[in-house]
């Protein structure tokens, strides 16, 4: 016979495992603003803003529009430790109505959106922030192709591998929490 378990006790301990897990997000598109206009044939620089300790290594950029069905994908695995990425326009279809996405395309999770701006042909006259020499460059090409992948990947950063030590000892704290929670959900479930 297997032993049963009060409902109460099984909903406190997964509210207090999954507690121990949630961390806040804080991820803000600094540019493209909304009065920005970006022609084809020139870079732009795309800032962002997040949080120190929101446990987000590396998302992906992708360009999408509000009119149009279809995403182009931008950059896969972009580091956290970079603040900007420049991205050259190359025939992209002219519009007024698109966003930049900043997401885990992975587990379809999405950190934050840009503010809708305007992509413009290459003879126009927007000249908006010029691109940051520092930042590296990803160049897209053509309107949304569900075939086409992410125009670059970047590579894992410290052979993809982070330990505890850049955790900060609200981290460990939480790994160590988490563990000695399961060793006590188990030690009850053994005993009784």
């Amino acid at each position: 016979m297997s032993p049963t378990y009060p409902a109460r006790v099984l909903s406190l301990l997964l509210v207090l495992l999954t507690s121990l897990s949630v961390h806040a997000q804080y991820f803000i598109v600094n540019q493209p603003g909304a009065s920005s206009t970006w022609k084809n044939g020139a870079a732009y620089p795309v800032s962002w803003t997040k949080g120190l300790l929101d446990g987000i290594d590396t998302f992906d950029i992708e360009l999408t529009r509000l009119s149009q069905d279809g995403l182009i994908y931008v950059a896969m695995n972009v580091q956290s430790t970079y603040k900007t990425l420049n991205v050259l326009l190359n025939d992209v279809p002219p519009a007024d109505d698109y966003f930049l996405l900043c997401l885990n395309s992975t587990h379809g999770i999405t950190y934050a959106v840009s503010s809708r701006f305007t992509v413009a042909a290459a003879n126009s006259t927007a000249s908006q922030p010029g691109p940051d020499s520092a930042a590296p460059t990803v160049t897209v090409s053509g309107a949304p192709n569900p075939l086409v992948g992410f125009a670059r990947t970047f590579g894992p950063e410290a052979n993809g591998v982070r330990g505890t030590v850049g955790l900060g000892w609200e981290g460990q704290a939480g790994g160590v929490l988490a563990v000695l929670g399961a060793m006590l959900v188990g030690a009850v479930v053994t005993i009784w």
